[in-house]
């Protein structure tokens, strides 16, 4: 793939493209897997000088695909995809990638779409991953640079994610609220996690959107990205999701899984640098329970 910039003051060659997240690995296969740079329509070196208002173009070739990672044929519910990004409304019940435990994943998909579309770029690249369980948005990027620039926003904690979730229990919410608390690992378990003050720094921040009694609808957002984290957050304010039974959530509202969804997904496109919002509705396990909940409450 090809792209364009223009220099906004003198410098190396790589110096200048270091600042449009181009990685010492990425100029190493631009150099050594037949890719190019150009300089104002001239092929040159990494080291070539170059001043303000030059054109910079770089061409990356193309990526060799996961040969251990099988293409499986699934009907993708594509919310967005251009030639950089891609994104999936996830079905609760796939996890996002292969494990021991796992093998029938989005990855999977993903890379079936690459591969039946005869994408140049065939490596399935996650920029945002979502539980087994969890359903809603998730962020693919669809070649290696992409991915590089989309990490740094990642890192930068400019990527916004909110989550739909339903809470159980006799706790008062107001109607918005952060919650800043430690997360471990759990003494006796390599999967769960729990409040404690060995844990690393986490914050949560919460908006209430629908109130059912015990029950309470909650939009979320993350600040921090530690496992597990709302379920744990809303499980130590005795607030359990609905059907979480890992921490504690009900079984009793006929939702067979915890009950969460990530309904919003807002980043700036490098490469346009437009903002780029994506929305996701909500999943008919949750509306079912919301509309039985509102029906007794009648």
């Amino acid at each position: 793939m090809r792209y364009e910039f223009t220099v906004g003051r003198s410098c190396r060659v790589k110096t200048f493209l270091k600042e449009h997240d181009i990685s010492k690995g990425l100029l190493a296969k631009i150099k050594f897997e037949g890719g190019h740079i150009w300089v104002n329509g001239e092929e040159q070196f990494a080291t070539y000088p170059v001043h303000e208002g030059d054109v910079v173009a770089i061409e990356i070739p193309d990526e060799a695909p996961h040969e251990t990672l099988k293409p499986i044929p699934f009907d993708l519910d594509i919310v967005y995809e251009d030639d950089n990004f891609l994104v999936i409304n996830k079905p609760y019940g796939y996890a996002s990638i292969p494990s021991v435990n796992h093998d029938n994943t989005m990855a999977n998909f993903v890379k079936h779409h690459f591969v039946s579309n005869n994408y140049p770029n065939q490596r399935v690249h996650i920029v945002t991953r979502l539980d087994k369980d969890t359903s809603g948005l998730m962020l693919f990027a669809k070649h290696g640079y992409a991915h590089a620039r989309m990490d740094k926003q990642l890192q930068q904690k400019s990527i916004k994610k909110h989550y739909y979730a339903l809470v159980e229990g006799e706790t008062k919410l107001e109607q918005q609220g952060e919650i800043i608390a430690p997360i471990a690992r759990d003494v006796d378990s390599i999967i769960t996690r729990r409040v404690h003050k060995s844990g690393k720094y986490a914050h949560t921040s919460y908006r209430l959107v629908g109130d059912y009694g015990r029950v309470k609808l909650v939009d979320i957002n993350l600040h921090t990205g530690r496992t597990h984290q709302i379920r744990v957050h809303f499980a130590h304010l005795g607030l359990p999701l609905l059907g979480d039974d890992l921490y504690g959530g009900s079984l009793d509202y006929g939702i067979e899984r915890q009950a969460l969804h990530c309904h919003r997904l807002a980043f700036v496109d490098p490469f346009t640098k437009k903002e780029m919002v994506h929305e996701s509705s909500l999943t008919d396990d949750f509306e079912t329970v919301i509309m039985d909940l509102k029906t007794k409450k009648d």
